[in-house]
């Protein structure tokens, strides 16, 4: 079965940082954009950052200049580094290909930013 499988999530200070692992169980991943989701609780779930196969990225704008996304393709990992958090980035965390796909969805990861 293929899937993604989000890590790296906890219990963080605005300003702290948390580094958010996804790993793909197939190298077929590899071949995607790759995106970073999130979902806050009573708002719909938003794009945060994509990447491409060869490693060009896009980030929303609530998070440019302190969320980074990259990839390890080799290892079918894609991974979220968060700086400068804030409350306001509370949320689950999810990755999946872009634009998304039903079947790929997983159990996210819960980043919580305390004030």
């Amino acid at each position: 079965q293929v899937q993604l499988v989000e890590s790296g999530g906890g219990l963080v200070q605005a300003g702290g940082s948390l580094r958010l692992s996804c790993a793909a169980s197939s190298s077929i991943f590899r071949f995607y954009v790759m995106g970073w989701y999130r979902q806050a609780p009573g708002k719909q779930r938003e794009l945060v950052a994509t990447i491409t196969s060869g490693g060009s990225t896009n980030y929303a704008d609530p998070v440019k200049g302190r969320f980074t996304i990259s990839r390890d393709n080799a290892r079918n990992m894609v991974y979220l580094q968060m700086n400068s958090l804030k409350p306001e980035d509370t949320a689950v965390y999810y990755c999946n290909t872009s634009p998304a796909s039903n079947a790929y969805w997983g159990q996210g990861t819960q980043v919580t930013v305390s004030s």
